[in-house]
């Protein structure tokens, strides 16, 4: 959920579904809420992870593999890469 999606009709379904939204509200929006900007933080973390993946690994975003086993293996492989990546360069 981001901020295209945050109209109170979709915050109410998600907190139905037990999903903590966590997007800010528009700047024009009438209805100001508060949400966690940690979290909002840690959320735009992840996506950034997930396109680096798909930019770097076409192949799990294809789905060329008939086999769950082979997908998942070649994500792990991917987030292998990714996390040597970032501790090569972190000093």
């Amino acid at each position: 959920m981001d901020k295209a999606y945050s109209s109170s009709k979709m915050r109410i379904i998600a907190e139905i579904m037990n999903y903590n939204p966590v997007v800010p509200p528009k700047s024009n929006s009438v209805e100001q809420w508060e949400y966690d900007k940690f979290l909002y933080k840690e959320r735009n973390r992840i996506e950034r992870l997930f396109g680096w993946l798909k930019t770097k690994f076409r192949k799990i975003f294809t789905r060329y593999d008939k086999l769950d086993v082979v997908f998942l293996s070649f994500i792990y492989f991917g987030l292998i890469l990714y996390l040597i990546k970032i501790s090569v360069n972190t000093p």
